[in-house]
């Protein structure tokens, strides 16, 4: 019978996913020469190839496709029984990996970090920001527990809760405020600026403004919202931001905040989580925790 190990199978999964020894070694806390030896025990044992390594570059077989595709399932499913050992243990205060999209990440985080920590005294919270597609292949390999995204997501085996509503609010230069507000429509007229390729904020804003999602535009680009805003500071244009963000960004920016008058513009915010994670019932309560941290953020920028 083959002896295949589940050290083998991580590392497997990890040379898959960067396509380097040297960076999957890493990741794995092991030496190169100790994953290299292990990839290749593996491939004898197996009697066939799993990757083929070039010069530059490590491309996988047919049967290293399936063979990384398997061994992502298998640890997924051994990640997913510690996890079982570990909610009956510790409860709902152990570890908590938690995915955030970038337009969410600065602005609810610092309210929802001490709201968990008053609520899971011993919990151990890995943080981690990045966009929305990467968040879902994360969670589906399982290196993620939930994650904060704007809904819907529409992928199969991922369960999704809707939190809150949260409206968008136009930003243009200062000098612009006593200017009538603009329907959505009328924004890409208005040298509309928008986040990066990737962001599904860029796409929310574009159907705000009756364009299709993914479409081009003849505004300018920016890495993040901080950015956005100061590009309209400095009379570049105009720009969306949703309503947790305005706080942060605006201020002491040369920008007025302006929200619409009608037809008002908004995204869903919402957590989800892997159909079959053994931690559904705790995450249903961080849910909840993580909803009431947002209600709390936004009664304290009304009051200030």
């Amino acid at each position: 019978m083959t002896n295949i190990t589940l050290r083998q199978l991580r590392y497997v999964a990890a040379l898959a996913r960067f396509r380097h020894f040297g960076l999957a070694a890493e990741a794995c806390s092991v030496t190169q020469p100790a994953l290299s030896m292990q990839i290749k025990e593996l491939e004898e044992s197996l009697g066939a190839k799993l990757f083929e390594r070039g010069a530059r570059h490590i491309r996988l077989t047919g049967l290293g496709e399936d063979i990384a595709a398997r061994a992502r399932d298998i640890l997924r499913a051994v990640d997913e029984l510690a996890d079982v050992a570990r909610t009956r243990r510790d409860g709902p205060g152990g570890r908590l990996r938690l995915g955030v999209i970038p337009t969410i990440a600065p602005y609810l985080l610092p309210r929802l970090i001490r709201d968990l920590a008053a609520r899971y005294p011993g919990v151990d919270l890995q943080l981690r920001e990045t966009q929305t597609e990467r968040l879902i292949a994360e969670l589906r390999e399982g290196r993620l527990d939930c994650a904060l995204v704007a809904l819907p997501v529409s992928e199969a085996g991922l369960t999704e809760v809707a939190l809150f509503s949260e409206g968008f609010v136009l930003v243009r230069p200062e000098a612009e405020a006593a200017r009538p507000i603009p329907a959505p429509a009328a924004l890409p007229d208005m040298q509309l600026l928008l986040l990066e390729e990737g962001h599904c904020f860029r796409d929310q804003a574009l159907e705000v403004c009756g364009l299709r999602s993914g479409a081009r535009h003849a505004g300018l680009d920016g890495s993040s919202l901080s950015t956005l805003v100061q590009m309209v500071g400095a009379g570049l244009g105009v720009t969306l931001i949703p309503e947790m963000a305005v706080g942060v960004e605006t201020r002491g920016a040369a920008v007025a905040v302006q929200r619409f008058e009608t037809g008002r513009p908004a995204r869903t915010v919402g957590m989800i989580w892997r159909a079959t994670s053994p931690l559904s019932a705790e995450l249903r309560d961080l849910a909840e925790v993580v909803r009431q941290s947002a209600e709390a953020m936004y009664h304290a920028a009304r009051l200030g």
